[in-house]
């Protein structure tokens, strides 16, 4: 179901929905003017609530004036999106994306997964890396389906360091499932999600993390 809104004032109506979400994707979409900035700090205000921020979230994130305590929550940065996050450069965060990561989780206290090839989860203990997935997934919307991916999952219960990870493994694993099928050139993210359904469906052979 989808309800939209008039980018004015944030309607109490909006404020109630929000409040009753399980989980919040913050960020495809957002836009990064006064708009987007209300509805950011409306997601901030949810404490009880798990959140994903991704994209204009991030990028609005990373030009506050002070540091947001984003514990409970899945960050999803890009190279690009990290490094304006760490006010790094992208050369700095490529050159040992393991260090990037834990700079990462230690500034926001969230959950980190930095995309990329060998995508890294780090959780303030343990870090992942993602082996599975392809050069053909460097295409328009795939972002927003892992985002999708994870915010599901959260609503399902799942903690946000067990999400990332399995939410991560399915995304680029589905995106491996359909290059076998007809190649890397040209994958579509909606291409994508029968192949998620079936990794649901599998039993025993999903990847956990505490």
């Amino acid at each position: 179901m989808v309800h939209s809104y008039d980018s004015g004032d944030l309607s109490e109506l909006l404020i109630e929905r929000v409040e009753r979400c399980n989980a919040l994707a913050v960020g495809p979409g957002l836009g990064q003017g006064e708009w987007g900035k209300k509805l950011l700090n409306l997601a901030f205000k949810q404490n009880q609530i798990s959140k994903v921020f991704d994209a204009d979230a991030l990028n609005l994130i990373a030009n506050m004036d002070s540091v947001p305590d984003l514990t409970g929550s899945i960050i999803t940065p890009h190279p690009g999106e990290a490094s304006r996050l760490l006010g790094t450069s992208i050369q700095e965060v490529e050159s040992d994306r393991y260090v990037a990561a834990r700079r990462l989780y230690e500034k926001y206290h969230a959950v980190t997964l930095l995309k990329g090839s060998g995508t890294i989860i780090y959780n303030g203990k343990e870090k992942f890396v993602i082996r599975a997935g392809n050069p053909g997934m460097a295409s328009g919307g795939m972002g927003d389906v892992l985002t999708g991916i994870l915010v599901a999952l959260l609503a399902q219960g799942l903690g946000p360091s067990e999400a990332a990870t399995l939410g991560a493994w399915l995304h680029s694993t589905a995106a491996d499932r359909v290059a076998a099928d007809g190649g890397k050139i040209g994958i579509l993210a909606s291409d994508l999600l029968p192949h998620i359904r079936e990794l649901m469906n599998l039993e025993g052979d999903l990847p956990r993390s505490s």
